[in-house]
């Protein structure tokens, strides 16, 4: 019999409380009769409206209290976007569960017809990335990219407000609020814009040293929304950054695609000034299916590319 209560817990923007009821619905399709509760948990990152991230500690402060929440047993699981995520987790917690991954890529909003190359010389992007700030002056060095924070909503609001010609954000958060119909919005490429690791992923975190909510019937739900791909192509992901030892507000994007027999992880690095970039990529062959690869093996597809390009130099470029 299935555990009669689960606490979700979620930040409380409408992006994390719409990922938080993706996450519901799966479990309840899969453990019918659990009563869920979604935890809204406003985060330091959520207080924080104006600051650049990486002047007030990087992503990491959108998980500190959720993951506070879960150490006391306040909530049973905690509901992120992947890419907020730390690349070595505390060893405390586990990611229980990665469903289907959402498109990864960027996406730009803009005011103007034409997309990118519609942009007048002079326009004013805005984002909170360095990432996303290095890779459009790459493409587009004419262009004023200026600090953007806040939820999507927020953004949007300020780009419809005339504070900025565009801005940039990732299309599954669009997606997942239903605003990926809005007028002006454009894909970028991403071989310009390698997204950053995990995007468009969802982590389900809980602790590591119990089922969650002390359920092995719960532990099973999670297992069936678990999803293969998106799991392997992830570890490639998060093994990378390790590798090269990222933080939470390195300015690189790494992306792997998982298809049947292949996997192909590409990164995009940049010193902390925007002035040096390395870019390198990875295709592995695969022996095994999708149900038969692991996790484990996705890992050190991304450990080999980051000592590739370590040898190259990128210790010295993510060193502040």
């Amino acid at each position: 019999m299935g555990p009669t209560r689960l606490r979700i817990g979620a930040r409380p923007s409408a992006l994390a409380l719409a990922q938080a009821d993706i996450v519901a619905a799966a479990i309840r399709a899969s453990l019918p009769g659990v009563a869920i509760e979604i935890v809204r948990i406003r985060t330091t990152g959520d207080k924080l409206k104006t600051a650049a991230l990486a002047d007030v500690g990087g992503k990491g402060l959108f998980i500190r209290e959720l993951e506070n929440a879960l150490g006391e047993r306040r909530i049973d699981l905690a509901v992120h976007s992947m890419k907020d995520l730390p690349a070595v987790l505390d060893a405390r917690f586990r990611i229980a569960a990665v469903p289907a991954r959402e498109d990864p890529r960027d996406a730009i909003v803009s005011r103007t017809e034409g997309a990118l190359d519609g942009l007048p010389a002079g326009a004013r992007v805005g984002t909170a990335s360095m990432r996303r700030r290095f890779q459009m002056i790459g493409v587009r060095p004419d262009l004023q990219i200026a600090l953007l924070r806040g939820n999507v909503d927020t953004r949007l609001n300020k780009l419809a407000a005339g504070e900025f010609d565009a801005i940039i954000v990732a299309l599954a958060g669009l997606r997942r609020i239903g605003r990926s119909d809005i007028d002006g919005l454009s894909i970028l490429d991403e071989h310009d814009f390698v997204p950053a690791g995990g995007q468009g992923a969802l982590a389900i975190e809980a602790l590591a040293d119990r089922p969650v909510g002390g359920s092995e019937a719960l532990e099973q739900a999670l297992g069936e929304i678990d999803d293969q791909a998106a799991r392997c192509e992830t570890a490639a992901e998060r093994a990378f950054l390790a590798a090269i030892g990222a933080s939470c507000v390195t300015p690189v994007g790494v992306h792997a695609r998982r298809s049947p027999n292949r996997l192909v992880l590409k990164a995009q690095l940049f010193d902390i000034e925007g002035k040096r970039r390395l870019v390198d990529q990875l295709e592995v062959q695969l022996k095994a299916t999708l149900e038969d690869y692991s996790e484990a093996s996705a890992a050190a597809i991304g450990v080999e590319l980051g000592r590739r390009m370590l040898a190259r130099g990128a210790a010295e470029m993510v060193a502040r």
